[in-house]
């Protein structure tokens, strides 16, 4: 095998790659990146099982060949390379790398013995991969972290024609995003339960092109069952979707208020970091509505206690509602809101946190955090 290859591009291509290959790999090879040199690209492909990357560079070939070589160190080597062209070539069972003055030699692993690649499934539609990416972190942060409950660990993707929907719970907290996509078929109609920290990972490190694609097996027996796959500008990647049956989380959000505040966002996360300061672990912080105000509060009795009161723009009955601070704040910061609209119907049912783009504006229904409060007690 022997190609050339621009440094810059190699280097993001074999970071990018790097990133799904597994901290302790169950077998050596695993470890490894798989490089294809053919025609006129170079493939550079991850796979440990459970998650599979494969990115597509330009390359000058002059003998076509595959190689497996180690992955970290590889990665490690590409990104202190000089900004010069890159030259590969095969010496028996090493690889030369060769980059301006610099030179290195790297022992192979045998490529007979690293698993083939899952098939890709067939692609289900597109969206821009912003949108996509803001999309997964809103939901991601209220999926479950405990793994002997998988279900609970994953993001839930429905799709349903042209709305592709996002949910994800821990049983605290609830987030469920709708957005618009382009699927392949108009009348297409499919669920997903993806594992939320992979799914998040990969979202975020393909924000680089236009658009994602999304592929999934519409029937059984279709290529890349069990999985889901994503794919922006020459890269690709699947991972296993999780099993169970996700909660029936329509029939969890009240279907109608008692009454709602609005609150200018960033004032408020502000508000409640400051407040949490004196709540110990496991205790809430309380925010207690009546006419223009809340005044959030935390510590009780000979602890250390805090309080402080900012506008709010409230409808309804005085009220008191005690939350997890930590849950509270990351539905705050998910919100990419100005204003926060927080509806309830009592202090001890589901509480609702949806998006203003101003205090006098609608709600925005497409992002919806639902969090449980904590019962008071005394």
């Amino acid at each position: 095998m022997k190609f050339r290859v621009e440094r810059d591009v190699l280097a993001e291509a074999v970071a990018w790659t790097a990133k799904s290959l597994p901290a302790r790999p169950p077998a050596p090879v695993l470890a490894g990146l798989l490089l294809s040199a053919i025609g006129e690209e170079l493939v550079i492909s991850g796979f440990d099982y459970e998650v599979s990357s494969r990115s597509q560079l330009p390359a000058q070939v002059e003998e076509a060949g595959t190689v497996l070589v180690s992955g970290k160190l590889l990665a490690d080597i590409a990104r202190a390379l000089p900004n010069r062209p890159v030259e590969f070539s095969t010496d028996g069972p090493k690889v030369q790398l060769v980059c301006g003055s610099s030179r290195f030699t790297l022992q192979t692993m045998p490529v007979e013995e690293y698993p083939a690649l899952p098939d890709m499934p067939k692609s289900a539609g597109s969206i821009a991969a912003g949108t996509f990416a803001a999309a997964v972190a809103q939901v991601a942060v209220a999926a479950g972290k405990d793994d002997t409950l998988p279900f609970l660990t994953g993001v839930r993707v429905e799709i349903n024609g042209d709305t592709l929907r996002l949910v994800a719970t821990d049983r605290y907290r609830l987030a469920v995003r709708e957005i618009l996509w382009k699927p392949e078929i108009p009348d297409l109609d499919s669920v997903a339960l993806v594992p939320a920290r992979t799914l998040h990972e990969i979202a975020r490190s393909l924000t680089g092109g236009e658009f994602v694609t999304l592929a999934l097996a519409d029937t059984e027996g279709d290529a890349g069952q069990g999985l889901i796959g994503i794919e922006a500008s020459g890269k690709r990647t699947t991972t296993r979707l999780l099993e169970g049956e996700f909660i029936k989380y329509n029939s969890i959000f009240p279907a109608e208020f008692t009454g709602d505040a609005v609150i200018e966002t960033a004032a408020l996360i502000e508000a409640v970091k400051r407040v949490a300061l004196v709540a110990e672990r496991n205790t809430p912080v309380r925010l207690s509505f009546s006419t223009g105000q809340v005044t959030l509060e935390a510590g009780t009795g000979d602890e250390a206690r805090a309080s402080e009161t900012m506008d709010a723009a409230f409808e309804g009955e005085d009220i008191s509602l005690a939350f997890n601070p930590g849950y509270l704040l990351e539905g705050l910061g998910a919100l990419e809101a100005p204003y926060t609209q927080l509806s309830y119907t009592t202090s001890t049912k589901p509480a609702v946190l949806t998006g203003r783009p101003a205090a006098d504006a609608e709600h925005d229904p497409a992002y919806r955090y639902l969090v449980m409060p904590i019962r008071l007690t005394g």
